[in-house]
C-alpha cells in the first residue's frame, strides 16, 4: 500500500469514526457521498427492500465508502457484537450492528444478527426488514452459479461473503486453494455433516477491490 493510499484510508476511517461517535449510534449512518451505494442504503433503510442486490453489492466497490470497510473499526465492532450476544444485551447488539452497517451495509452477518435480535425482542417489522435484506444479498450471490466448479462458482465481492455462505451451509473450512485454471476462484475444501465437499467462489471482484485499495 503506497503512502497516498494509506493517507486516504486513514482519513476515511477517521471520518466514519466521527460520524458514528457524533450521531445516534442506534441508527444507520448514510455515507456522506452522493453515489449509487448511498442511494441504495437510503432506500433499504426506508423499508424499500425490493432492489437489485447484485447491483447494490457491486456499487459498494465503486463507492468511496469501500475504503472505510478495510480497517480495525469494523473488526473491533464485530468482536464487540459477539460479546454483547453472549450477554444477551439486545439494545447493545442493535447499536453495534448498525454501526457495522454504517461502515459496510452489504454485511450479511450484521443483517443476520440484527434480524435475529429484533425477532427476539418481538419487533416483527424490523425483523422482516433485515431478513429481506440479508436474504436478498445472499440470493444475489447464490443465483450466480451452483458453486460446484470454478466456471460455475458463486460470484463474491468480499472474502467475508464466502465465509458467511459456508457458515450458512454448516461447512467447516479445511483448506483454501486459489484456482485460476478456469477463471479466478477460491477453491474451498470443507467438512459437512454429509462428508467432505468442495465449493468454488469466483473472486474477480475481490481482486478489483484489492486493486482499488492498493493491496494487489
Amino acid at each position: 500500500m503506497n503512502k497516498r493510499t494509506t493517507l486516504v484510508l486513514v482519513a476515511a476511517l477517521f471520518a466514519t469514526f466521527q460520524l458514528i461517535a457524533q450521531t445516534d449510534s442506534a441508527k444507520v449512518i448514510i455515507p456522506p457521498y452522493d453515489d449509487k451505494y448511498s442511494g441504495f442504503i437510503k432506500q433499504l433503510e426506508a423499508g424499500q427492500t425490493d432492489i437489485d442486490y447484485k447491483d447494490f453489492r457491486e456499487s459498494f466497490i465503486e463507492s468511496q465508502q469501500f475504503v472505510n470497510r478495510h480497517g480495525m473499526i469494523f473488526d473491533s465492532l464485530q468482536k464487540l457484537m459477539y460479546t454483547l450476544m453472549d450477554n444477551k444485551d439486545y439494545k447493545g447488539i442493535i447499536k453495534v450492528t448498525k454501526q457495522m452497517l454504517s461502515i459496510d451495509y452489504t454485511s450479511m452477518l450484521a443483517h443476520k444478527i440484527l434480524r435475529q435480535t429484533y425477532k427476539a425482542m418481538g419487533d416483527t417489522v424490523n425483523a422482516k426488514k433485515y431478513h429481506d435484506i440479508e436474504f436478498g444479498l445472499l440470493r444475489s450471490i447464490l443465483h450466480t452459479g451452483d458453486g460446484k466448479t470454478c466456471a460455475t462458482g458463486w460470484h463474491v465481492i468480499q472474502i467475508e461473503e464466502e465465509y458467511f455462505i459456508l457458515d450458512m451451509l454448516g461447512a467447516k473450512l479445511q483448506k483454501q486453494v486459489l484456482d485460476n485454471t478456469d477463471g479466478l476462484c477460491d477453491e474451498m475444501h470443507v467438512k459437512t455433516d454429509d462428508g467432505k465437499k468442495v465449493y468454488y467462489f469466483e473472486i474477480t471482484k475481490v481482486f478489483e477491490g484489492y486493486h482499488k485499495m492498493g493491496l494487489k
